[in-house]
């Protein structure tokens, strides 16, 4: 009896804390998760994330470091021990990092290397916020504590009683400089270490500042001899009165006696200019600010930034989920640019290593977020995309090439002329007063030329002249290619259009735009690589992952014409088939021909494990795909599958995502469905609808006017449309225009157990398609 009496009352809490909604959010910093997706690795990503404790677009990130120097995973959950706490830009672990630097507290016997200073942790004991990280540091019995400004941060160490209490600093590999100046209590220094592309005169500066003087210096550094298994480093100390050195990879040790719970206080800034400018940015930023100071403002900017969403009437774990989302969605890409004396906007330029005016951004890659990061920030962070507008201006007036993944600079990965759609959307989309013409002549070079580390487009003059890029030219992805670069064309027209530019001189872009029907195989209804002259590439197996596609198959990326659905819907035999074909996706086993690979890719994997048939949310090229059900006429099969992939595949813990997060791409794509609408199509003005996740969300525009989003009887089992509102008036399309949002809307979704199906089927309430274009 009390056995089952206990259970009774297990299941009956467990019941209440899924029932529990959330009201509404005062600080919405309060729920965000930083280590959502940390519990990742090579094989398996459930995120690749890492908790970056910075600020919104901050030109620095700071987080604990768990992985040996230089691996790209600087953080995993299941990891037991942390090396130092580095400052990072990485926006994944595949870029891996640039500009890094680490410091870390010891006690006991001076250990500086990273293997010997690491330090068993616990969750049990480490606090994780966006704006403040705190974790024991078992093995040195002490707390270190971190908050940051955007190009700052403050460290608090809480050490024990010691003899030898020590700090170290460690520049890292492929050039760095440390120079201790005890009668400052102060280090100063520089790493040099990038990863991708080619930079010169890459430089990051730091200076730090201890409120306790040090009693012990030295400098230190690691020579290395070998490759691979065969590597082998050699630490040593300097001599005695060593206190500046420049190597491969050099580092400092300073060191104190502590009393038991003393208190040990650093300020730390960097720079890509020089030394004296992280100086003024520390004086700017931190100046004599304490640590409780500086985590306070950083809550307060993060609450801020975050509550230009509110939602309501969410599960606890819904209300996590959202807020964790739309923090990691925050960061890319990343300030590059500082405040010189004059208070005037500069960076160092990494395409030609001097020192600039103006905006510059870096850590992004428009292959995964020109379809959803960058649409959000034009909704509802209008005034930072501006600024990245301009940065990309720079990037070309200062390289010659728009990038297509910047980290910082140019970085030969991925595929796809995507700068243009992300210029094109944001002057769609109302942003004015920036250096537009120099942006299109940007476009318009990228679309025609082929350029250094993947900028421009490969195979630009097969596609020119044939209208696609051959398989059989020893071009790899090109069926791929040919279909984002049809829609990058059909981004500069759109662009070219707004601005008034002759038809003479934009036509050949919409006609471009329609290449995608070149590749589209009327014998198996789905795209297919094409040879050279013009037969189809065989054999064909639209499960083979990779080959003709990029990270997906053909079933994935088959709906890669994000412009003109209707136009692919009749080449597949009208609406029905056209629905019929998405069915499939999810019908389909989760079965794939990894052959092109050698091996199952870890995006495959994750296709694999999640049980929604070959759908691959994971990665990007098919997260739209559930939308097109809009344009199919049966939105209620798009209702149920968002809510099913939100379910599903998001959760607000470490292994919360379904494949790699990639700069805010696929949390983007949750925070738009938690809305209940979707950019399929950047560059024009609508958003497809799906279906809210809550009963209420309150987007605060930047212009002063709100779009109240309700949906009262919203619940799990009621996720279909009924019938819905704008404004008061019943409202009967699959779509809501950009323009219409930023007036001002109140938009009520009546909700329902079951399908309407008679709502949103007529041609007259289908979203966009440019061959229906009057």
């Amino acid at each position: 009896m009390k056995r089952s009496l206990l259970t009774t009352m297990l299941l009956g809490a467990a019941m209440l804390t899924q029932a529990q909604t959330v009201g509404k959010v005062v600080n919405p910093v309060d729920y965000v998760n930083p280590l959502m997706g940390s519990a990742s690795k090579p094989s398996l990503s459930n995120g690749n994330t890492y908790p970056a404790i910075a600020l919104p677009w901050g030109m620095n990130t700071w987080t604990p470091q768990t992985g040996p120097n230089g691996d790209g995973w600087a953080y995993t959950y299941d990891a037991d021990k942390i090396r130092g706490f580095k400052q990072t830009h990485q926006p994944s672990p595949w870029m891996n990092d640039y500009g890094v630097f680490s410091i870390m507290p010891v006690t006991g016997k001076m250990k500086f290397t990273e293997n010997d200073r690491a330090s068993w942790f616990s969750h049990k004991a480490e606090i994780a916020k966006p704006y403040y990280y705190s974790v024991y540091l078992a093995d040195h019995d002490v707390t270190t504590e971190i908050t940051p400004t955007e190009r700052a941060a403050q460290f608090r160490f809480t050490f024990p009683k010691a003899d030898s209490s020590f700090i170290v600093i460690d520049g890292q590999d492929r050039g760095s400089y440390i120079k201790v100046i005890p009668g400052q209590n102060k280090i100063v220094g520089y790493t040099q270490r990038y990863t991708r592309g080619k930079m010169t005169n890459f430089k990051n500066y730091f200076v730090i500042y201890s409120d306790k003087p040090f009693t012990f210096n030295k400098t230190w550094s690691t020579t290395a001899s070998g490759r691979g298994r065969d590597r082998k480093e050699v630490n040593r100390l300097a001599g005695r009165d060593t206190l500046e050195l420049t190597a491969d990879h050099v580092g400092a040790v300073v060191g104190f006696k502590t009393r038991q719970g003393e208190i040990v206080n650093l300020k730390v800034a960097s720079s890509f200019i020089s030394l004296e400018q992280a100086e003024l940015n520390l004086k700017r930023e931190i100046g004599n600010s304490s640590f409780n100071t500086t985590m306070t403002n950083g809550r307060n900017i993060w609450n801020k930034a975050l509550s230009k969403i509110q939602v309501e009437g969410g599960s606890v774990d819904q209300t996590r989920t959202f807020y964790s989302c739309l923090y990691r969605m925050l960061f890319f890409p990343n300030k590059l640019y500082e405040y010189d004396a004059n208070n005037k906007i500069v960076h160092y330029s990494p395409y030609n290593g001097k020192v600039e005016p103006g905006y510059m951004f870096g850590g992004t890659g428009f292959w995964d977020t020109f379809r959803a990061l960058y649409p959000f920030l034009n909704l509802m962070y209008p005034s930072i995309n501006k600024e990245m507008q301009e940065g990309l201006a720079n990037d070309f007036k200062e390289g010659g090439w728009l990038p297509e993944w910047s980290s910082p600079g140019y970085s030969n990965i991925m595929i796809g002329n995507n700068s243009a759609v992300v210029v094109s959307d944001a002057y769609m989309k109302g942003m004015r007063n920036y250096s537009i013409n120099t942006l299109w002549d940007a476009v318009t070079h990228g679309a025609n030329g082929e350029g250094p580390e993947g900028t421009g487009r490969t195979g630009v003059k097969y596609y020119n002249e044939l209208g696609y890029v051959p398989y059989d030219v020893k071009i790899n992805e090109n069926a791929a290619r040919t279909l984002e670069y049809a829609f990058d064309d059909f981004a500069i027209y759109q662009l070219g259009k707004a601005l008034g530019k002759p038809a003479s001189e934009i036509e050949i872009y919409k006609t471009r735009s329609m290449n995608y029907k070149k590749l589209f195989d009327p014998q198996t209804g789905l795209m297919r690589g094409k040879n050279q002259n013009g037969s189809w590439s065989t054999p064909f197996n639209p499960l083979k992952w990779g080959d003709a596609f990029t990270e997906g198959n053909s079933w994935h990326y088959s709906w890669s014409v994000l412009h003109d659905i209707n136009g692919l819907a009749n080449l597949m035999g009208g609406k029905k088939a056209f629905v019929n074909k998405l069915d499939s996706v999810f019908m389909i086993p989760p079965i794939f021909d990894d052959s092109y690979y050698g091996g199952v890719i870890h995006e495959i994997r994750e296709m694999q494990i999640m049980n929604m048939g070959n759908y691959a949310h994971g990665n990007q090229p098919i997260q739209h795909m559930i939308y097109l059900y809009n344009h199919g006429a049966q939105p209620w099969k798009a209702q149920y599958w968002v809510r099913e992939a939100m379910n599903r595949l998001y959760k607000p813990t470490p292994d919360g995502y379904c494949g790699d997060e990639d700069n805010g791409q696929t949390s983007a794509w949750y925070i738009f469905s938690s809305l209940g609408f979707y950019s399929v199509t950047p560059t024009v003005d609508q958003y497809v609808i799906g279906a809210p996740l809550f009963k209420k969300a309150t987007l605060n525009l930047e212009n002063g006017k709100k779009v109240v989003i309700n949906a009262a009887n919203n619940s799990d089992a009621n996720r279909y449309i009924k019938s819905m509102t704008v404004n008061g008036k019943p409202y009967d399309l699959n779509w809501l225009s950009h323009s219409g949002l930023q007036k001002g809307a109140v938009i009520n979704f009546n909700m329902a157990p079951v399908p309407n199906k008679t709502r949103g089927i007529k041609d007259s309430s289908l979203p966009y398609s440019l061959s229906l274009e009057k």
